[in-house]
């Protein structure tokens, strides 16, 4: 891939102007990208168990860096909570690859999508607090 590839230059834009919320949704966008094209590549038989395994191992290392971006002394339950979520992921993603079974990577797509969908819900409601809230805030004891 070229520096100018255009895909590349607007991935790499979209990170670097990303609030914390949204790079978390695309940490998802990309685990989920990478199982996927496993799942994809997994019916053609021995002839794509190496592409298979290196999208799995890249879905992994996006579930990691997941897990070892949680606060657990802000995040307090919901970060514990998160974190055996993703250990599960993690341990049913090293069964698929090992097995080349389908099964556990359509279950771990099907969890990590809906763990985008609610931090992209939050996202959009940040949004609209950050928009909707002077940069001052709103002192509500007054």
């Amino acid at each position: 891939m070229s520096a100018t590839d255009p895909v590349q230059a607007y991935r790499e834009t979209q990170i670097k102007t990303a609030n914390q919320i949204k790079l978390i949704v695309l940490l998802y966008d990309g685990a989920i990208r990478h199982l996927s094209l496993a799942l994809e590549d997994l019916p053609a038989g021995h002839a794509h168990y190496d592409r298979v395994n290196a999208h799995v191992v890249a879905a992994q290392d996006i579930v990691s860096e997941l897990m070892a971006s949680l606060d657990f002394e802000r995040g307090g339950e919901i970060a514990r909570g998160l974190f055996a979520i993703y250990s599960y992921a993690n341990r049913r993603l090293l069964d698929a690859n090992v097995r080349k079974d389908p099964a556990p990577l359509a279950e771990v797509k099907r969890l990590l999508a809906e763990l985008r969908e609610a931090w992209d819900g939050i996202s959009a409601r940040k949004g609209l607090v950050e928009h909707a809230v002077p940069a001052g805030g709103v002192n509500i004891a007054r």
